[in-house]
């Protein structure tokens, strides 16, 4: 386990409108904002098609993380995740999880990370900014090279 005390910055609410892309409207909201690390405890949204980490072949290695993905349509979602500061390129990496219902489907749903979506009618977000410890993602080569969080020590 690693932990470390968070000292909070800003909080804000933000929408997204119809037609956004989730992600680079959240990038977009994050520059504007300058904003480089923080949570979102939550968002609610209504999305036209979105893609989230799935697949419905037997993994080979039931350890190992899943790289494909499973199209949705007309999907309502509850999510949240955490933000990171990549210095090397100079953006925020966020690392979401969302759970979908498709809406057409008896709102029949399913839970994973989040790789795009599109809104269709909204998105209500809450974000938190992180002020310290500095937030960033390392590979864990131990763990199939999965970008872990991980709290850089105070300068």
């Amino acid at each position: 386990m690693r932990s470390h005390e968070l000292t909070t910055g800003r909080t804000f609410a933000v929408t997204f409108a119809p037609g956004e892309d989730f992600f680079e409207t959240l990038d977009a909201f994050c520059r504007e904002n300058e904003i480089r690390q923080g949570y979102i405890p939550m968002f609610i949204a209504a999305f036209r098609d979105v893609q989230i980490v799935g697949t419905c072949e037997k993994p080979t290695d039931p350890e190992a993380p899943v790289w494909s993905h499973v199209h949705l349509e007309n999907v309502e979602a509850f999510g949240g995740g955490t933000l990171a500061y990549d210095a090397a390129s100079g953006r925020v990496l966020p690392h979401i999880h969302v759970s979908v219902g498709v809406k057409a489907d008896a709102a029949n749903g399913r839970t994973s990370h989040l790789l795009s979506a599109k809104v269709q009618f909204l998105v209500e977000m809450v974000v938190v900014e992180i002020l310290a410890p500095t937030m960033t993602r390392v590979p864990d080569p131990g763990m199939y090279n999965v970008p872990l969080l991980t709290f850089l020590p105070s300068e």
